[in-house]
């Protein structure tokens, strides 16, 4: 049995979504017979294999559609995926299989890419914890569980390899990709505009949750050392217990208190002079010696803690730490303790299709020109 009732949700959201073109294709192979065939599916770009929700998608479709298809998983997940290297094929029921390809592509293609992206962020970093702040910029719920999902592979896979990794996220929805039970986080900017100031915030939140760690955003009026110490002072027992945080998230459009761009590469010059003595892009300068979070500002901030007397006070550091915010952090020894990041979330959106190709119909290899490298038999 191929299809479902047509008072099926699931079916009649596949009907909804998929592109027209495949459901008349699908009603062409029922009216003049069906065909058992395998598709290979690829991207343009490297990626890292995160094929886990297509899957789990696929099986469901399957079980209540009483269809079989057989998935041989061509990389593990986690694993390095070259360009245009199949990362899968499936075979099974043309009439099957059919009207599933449109869904099958929007669940694969931007999981690998933003499990790449996150796999690059760790290695960059390799000693510092990342958490997973993508949800605020992602396109709905769909779109929040395959970033999350794809954070935590990439993340896994850095691991694997040493780093840290993503340990946790900021919401209780997707946080068990990280074996967590919920979501991390303390306080967003609209907290301190109530409370005031951000000692005030510090105050509220202690008094609310007083068994958690606190962790203060101190960038709101713009006296990120002034405000960070404040809150040391009034917490000095919790400052010591290295139970406390301040969380760097200073915008674009101004310098970190008491930085401007001399005092920003005095700062460089004097932690890591060897990070601002070769050739850098504007970008690169602005990571380093800019305006927002940048590496001076991250050590200015470490600075004024440690010269006050609270060295176990962790800085956290947000805003835009993408792969190569990450590398220029690392080539400047920033001392941060944790990345908040949803900068895995791909740039550039048309990297992350994902392409299929039927290779096979009825056992027969057959693709369209220019996909030959897509057959099972390609190179051997």
């Amino acid at each position: 049995m191929d299809a479902l009732p047509p008072e099926s949700p699931l079916e009649a959201d596949i009907a909804a979504r998929t592109d027209v073109y495949f459901k008349r294709t699908r009603a062409i192979v029922q009216r003049f017979g069906n065909a058992r065939v395998t598709y290979a599916i690829f991207l343009r770009r490297p990626v890292v294999c995160a094929p886990k929700l297509m899957l789990d998608w696929l099986s469901a479709v399957s079980r209540q559609r009483g269809a079989e298809v057989s998935v041989e998983l061509m990389h593990k997940e986690g694993t390095w995926v070259g360009a245009g290297d199949p990362i899968l094929y499936l075979t099974g029921s043309f009439s099957h299989l059919a009207d599933l390809e449109t869904l099958l592509l929007q669940k694969l293609g931007a999981a690998c890419v933003a499990a790449h992206n996150a796999y690059q962020m760790c290695l960059e970093l390799p000693h510092i914890a990342f958490l997973a702040m993508e949800a605020r910029h992602c396109a709905g719920a769909e779109m929040q569980e395959i970033m999350a999902y794809a954070a935590a592979v990439g993340g896994k896979a850095a691991q694997d390899e040493g780093a840290k990794g993503f340990v946790g996220n900021a919401n209780d929805a997707t946080a068990h990709y990280y074996g967590a039970p919920r979501g991390a986080g303390t306080m967003p900017h609209a907290l301190i505009g109530y409370a005031g100031s951000t000692l005030r915030a510090a105050e509220m939140f202690h008094e609310t949750y007083p068994d958690d760690n606190l962790t203060v955003l101190v960038d709101y009026f713009g006296q990120e050392v002034t405000d960070g110490l404040a809150v040391c002072r009034r917490f000095p027992e919790l400052a010591a217990a290295g139970r406390m945080a301040v969380r760097l998230d200073t915008h674009g459009g101004r310098f970190l208190e008491g930085l401007d761009p001399a005092t920003s590469y005095a700062v460089i010059e004097r932690h890591a002079p060897g990070a601002i003595r070769r050739y850098r892009s504007d970008a690169e300068l602005r990571h380093l010696v800019g305006t927002g979070v940048s590496a001076a500002a991250i050590w200015r901030m470490r600075d004024a803690l440690d010269e006050a007397g609270f060295p176990k006070v962790r800085i956290i550091a947000s805003s835009g730490f993408g792969v190569s915010k990450c590398r220029v952090m690392a080539e400047a020894k920033a001392p941060i303790d944790v990345v908040g990041t949803g900068s895995f979330i791909p740039n550039n959106w048309s990297e992350t299709y994902a392409t299929a190709d039927i290779v096979a119909y009825d056992g027969v290899p057959r693709v369209k020109v220019g996909r030959e490298f897509l057959l099972r038999d390609a190179g051997r």
